[in-house]
Order: structure tokens, then C-alpha cells, then sequence
């Protein structure tokens, strides 16, 4: 007998229909099976899949159908992280709105996606854009704003000047936008935040208990929460070139072990000190506003050439009076970051070391590593930034670094600058507050009103959710709820006095931060349901 060919399209269409009509991959609710949760990438939905989301759903795909194989009550879901700036763009370019653009492209990627017969369960789909989703995150940002985790300050932003909203630092490459390929600048704006700097302990010590992740993953988790011990050291300005109003210069190191290793300082381009000095000062001032056009990621800064601009300021080294060391303002110092300012010792630290070459300051070791000579040693290319044996130190040489450290700690306590302690213990974190805020329209809109008499006021809960409006319109660069007729005007939720929305939505990882815990009950009516939660997770 002849045989037959197979007729793919024909023999998968025909599984995929009895597959959909027995509800074969819809994840029961029977707890007496072992379970679990597979959950491949969150997508975007772009237009069409490609091949990038066949290898990584066919992955997935394979294990899930093992698992069940194997007699696991089995969770695949699939949902959609479907805001961002990508389809305001779109909706630019081709004359139409957002939610448009978006669900054509979702109603072609899942008959994609289901075309292939993965093993998803379709009960669960969500789409972030869609105001059953974002209800709940609305939800959300209330509880945090009501236990003071959700808060709005000043900050210096990310800002694409062509889309014209904020950028995270991963969306900063090579200081352009992501999207637009626009040189980023750097502006003061008011944002909201998430404060998750205070779980930045928890956060460090939880990654001790995640045994079975790769050791190199929870290296550059630690690293990321960067937690340090070290001193705000406060250095006193020589009068003669401070500007008026200055008398010291506070920063936050690590290592005051090193501190006879100093050579200059370093301010941020938007340091108080560096604002006043560049008032007076063309050069400084164009110089500042050059740094601002970087990005502010630690890799952006680690890689860029190390410049500065010597401010004719001096600062008076806190263990020798007659001792004064230049103030830079330096493209890799951030006013985000500790205070601030740096003191810079070119022998202990590899970016201290490029920025002196490049500038001729002193290179003077201080720390002898082990096995080496003092009477030979130097620094050529590489800085000594390790362990060893203090020297070039005066009253510390001999002592070990960690010796060396108690005693600079100790006189830098005990010594006195305008009657307050020249130094301070503190325990500092690389971690920052969450930047949320982002200036566009296809966005969760953040639910709180702006009442000149009552302040920042939550959008009461029967009011949830703040849907978009349907009619904003797209032929202006900027945020399109900024310029909306109606929308923002709303009375007070407090006094009923005339006030205004905010026009800032989340950032889109603000939608896809909390997605794996929806799949798990997508329509329960609050934006988690504790039991099924507890069940399914973790992934």
C-alpha cells in the first residue's frame, strides 16, 4: 500500500479544533495533581511573530507538554504587553489611534500563535491596554500611594526630545533613545516613584535564599542593589576660590583608607557647587550642559570617555590643612548617586586612574598589594584596587586597608569641621527608587487629581478605572493628555473645587511587573486572588 503524505495544514487544523473544543490545555482547578506554571515571554504585540517567538514558545511549548504527560495540572498562559510608546508612534505614522493599531496587531499574532497549536490556555489571556487590566494596577498604585510607597519629587530624567516622554536607562543606548535614535538630554522633572530603596535590604538578603539560580545571575542582582559601607566625608573649600556661599564640599566613599592617595575631586554637572561655579563661567557652563546629554545608566557612564572641567576651586584635604586638591565637575559623577561628589584617588581606582592621566594629576600609591616592594612599586596602566598594606599614608602606613579603614573612620569622627563631625559611618545602596511616570497617552493613566487646595488626591475607588479617552488626538509631538480639551478638567474627589488629572501614565514595566500573578485568577475582581496566587506561584 501506497503511503499517504501527511497534510499538515489539514491533520493540525483538524488536532487544534479538538484540542479548543475538549478545552485540552485549560488549566483545571483539580490540587489533588501536582502542578505547574510555565510562562514563556510577556510580547508585544508588534504586527506579526517571528521566529525569535517560535523558538522561545516552542520551548516553552515542549515542556508544558511534558509536564501534563506526566500527570502535572499544568498552567501555560498567554497575554499581551500591549502599552508603550512604539504604537503612539505608529498611530502618528499612519493617521490612527493607538488601541487600533494595537488590536489588529493582537488578533494577527494570536491566529499566529495559534495556528502553531501551542499548548495555551486561551481562558487567560490578558492584554495590558484593555481597562480590566489596568483597573487593578490602578488598584495598586492606591495601596502603595496610601502606605507612602508611591510618592512624586523632582528628579533628573532620561528625556528623548523627538518622543518627547522619559526613558528608563535601559532604554538609553549609547546615549540615544531607544526608539527614536534622538541624543538624549537630561532635564529636572517632577515624577512618581516607587520607593522600593527600602526593601533594599530584604532584597539582598532574600537573593542568599534562591539556590537554585546561576551564581553569576545573583552576582549582578547584588551588584545592582550595590550595597557599600563606607563615609560621608565633609571637605572643607579653600575661601579664596569658593564661591560665595560655599564653605564645604560633602562626599560619600568607600575607602577612606585611601584618602592620602587623593588627587582631585569630582562634582556632578548639576551639583549645587557646579550650578554656582557656571554661572560665571561660558566654558563651565556649556561643559555642564554637554555632560547632561549622556545617559545615566552605570554602563553608560563606565563606558564613556572620562572628561571634567577644573573649576579653579580647591579643597582642603580633611588630615592636612596645607594640603588642597582641584574640584573637577566630571561627565561620570551623578547627582543620583551618593552625594554627588567623589574624592578621586587615581592609584586605588581604575576610572580615578584614566581621569588623572588624562588630566597630569598625581598618581601616589598608597596601597601595597601583597608580595610586592615598596621601595619599587608603582602604578602603570592598572590602579592597585585590592587588599594589601598601607603606604604613602603617613600615620596609617604599616596597618592593613581593613586596619586602615577603622582608624581613618575613627579621626575623620573624632575631628571637628564647623563644629560637626568631619566624617560619618553610613551604609549606602547603588539601588534607586522606581521612575514610573512617563509623558504619553497610550499608558495606564496614573489615578490621582491635582486640587490646588487639597493637594495630591486619590481617585476614589468607585471612580476606577480612569479610562483614556477615546478621542486624543496624534498630530503633535508631546502628550496628547496634556493638550486634551476635557479629560484632565475634573472636580476635586475632596472639596468638588475645579482640578486637574494627571497626565503622566506608568511606565509599561509597571504592567508587566505584576502580569505572572493575574494569569493565575484573570478575573477575579481584586488584582490578585491570595488562594490561586498561593497555588500556582512561583513560576
Amino acid at each position: 500500500m501506497a503511503s499517504e503524505r501527511y497534510n499538515a495544514p489539514a491533520r493540525e487544523k483538524h488536532w487544534q479544533k479538538a484540542w479548543e473544543d475538549g478545552e485540552i490545555f485549560r488549566a483545571s482547578d483539580d490540587r489533588s495533581k501536582p502542578k505547574c506554571y510555565v510562562l514563556e515571554m510577556f510580547p508585544y504585540p508588534s504586527g506579526r511573530i517571528h521566529m525569535g517567538h517560535v523558538r522561545n514558545y516552542a520551548m516553552g511549548d515542549v515542556f508544558a507538554r511534558f509536564k501534563r504527560a506526566k500527570g502535572f495540572n499544568v498552567l501555560h498562559p498567554m497575554g499581551w504587553d500591549a502599552f508603550g510608546m512604539p504604537a503612539e508612534n505608529a498611530a502618528i505614522e499612519r493617521k490612527t489611534h493607538p488601541a487600533t493599531w494595537t488590536y489588529a496587531n493582537i488578533d494577527t499574532m494570536k491566529t499566529q500563535l495559534r495556528s502553531m497549536g501551542l499548548s495555551l490556555d486561551w481562558s487567560r489571556e490578558l492584554a495590558t491596554c484593555s481597562p480590566d487590566y489596568y483597573a487593578h494596577q490602578q488598584k495598586l498604585f492606591l495601596d502603595l500611594l496610601k502606605t507612602g510607597l508611591a510618592y512624586r519629587r523632582s528628579s533628573k530624567v532620561n528625556w528623548d526630545p523627538v518622543d518627547h516622554t522619559v526613558l528608563a536607562n535601559e532604554q538609553v543606548i549609547d546615549g540615544r533613545g531607544w526608539r527614536s535614535g534622538a541624543l538624549v538630554e537630561q532635564r529636572e522633572l517632577t515624577q512618581w516613584f516607587f520607593k522600593i530603596t527600602q526593601y533594599s535590604d530584604e532584597l539582598l538578603e532574600a537573593l542568599g535564599t534562591l539556590d537554585k539560580w546561576p551564581e553569576k545571575v545573583r552576582l549582578m542582582q547584588a551588584n545592582w542593589i550595590g550595597r557599600s559601607e563606607g563615609m560621608l566625608v565633609r571637605w572643607a573649600l579653600d575661601a579664596a576660590t569658593a564661591p560665595a556661599g560655599f564653605s564645604e564640599l560633602e562626599i560619600y566613599t568607600t575607602r577612606p583608607d585611601t584618602l592620602f592617595g587623593a588627587s582631585f575631586m569630582a562634582i556632578a554637572p548639576d551639583h549645587p557647587l557646579a550650578k554656582s561655579a557656571a554661572e560665571k563661567n561660558p566654558e563651565l557652563a556649556a561643559f555642564c550642559d554637554e555632560c547632561r546629554r549622556m545617559g545615566t545608566s552605570v554602563a553608560d557612564l563606565e563606558s564613556a570617555e572620562k572628561r571634567g572641567f577644573d573649576t579653579g576651586i580647591r579643597a582642603v584635604h580633611p588630615f592636612d590643612p596645607s594640603w588642597t586638591v582641584p574640584v573637577y565637575v566630571a561627565n561620570f559623577v551623578l547627582m543620583e548617586y551618593g552625594t554627588g561628589a567623589i574624592f578621586g584617588c587615581p592609584s586605588g581606582d581604575q576610572r580615578d586612574l584614566d581621569f588623572a592621566r588624562a588630566y597630569g594629576l598625581p598618581v601616589v600609591p598608597v596601597v601595597l598589594p601583597a608580595g610586592a616592594s615598596a621601595e619599587t612599586f608603582t602604578i602603570g596602566d592598572e590602579a592597585a584596587d585590592g587588599e594589601g598594606t598601607m603606604i604613602n599614608s603617613r600615620f596609617l602606613d604599616g596597618l592593613s586597608t581593613d586596619a586602615a579603614f577603622e582608624e581613618a573612620a575613627s579621626r575623620l569622627e573624632k575631628a571637628s569641621l564647623g563644629g560637626r563631625p568631619a566624617g560619618q559611618r553610613k551604609v549606602n545602596f547603588r539601588l534607586r527608587d522606581w521612575g514610573i511616570s512617563r509623558q504619553r497617552y497610550w499608558g495606564c493613566p496614573i489615578p490621582v487629581v491635582h486640587c490646588d487646595d487639597c493637594g495630591i488626591v486619590p481617585v476614589p475607588a468607585k471612580d476606577l478605572p480612569v479610562r483614556l479617552p477615546d478621542d486624543a488626538t496624534f498630530d503633535k509631538p508631546g502628550n496628547p493628555l496634556d493638550r486634551h480639551p476635557t479629560w484632565k478638567h475634573v472636580a476635586c474627589p475632596t472639596c468638588a473645587k475645579p482640578a486637574r488629572r494627571e497626565t503622566d501614565t506608568m511606565d509599561t514595566f509597571v504592567d508587566s511587573s505584576w502580569y505572572y500573578a493575574r494569569f493565575t485568577a484573570p478575573h477575579a475582581e481584586t488584582p490578585i486572588d491570595t488562594d490561586a496566587a498561593n497555588y500556582w506561584l512561583p513560576v
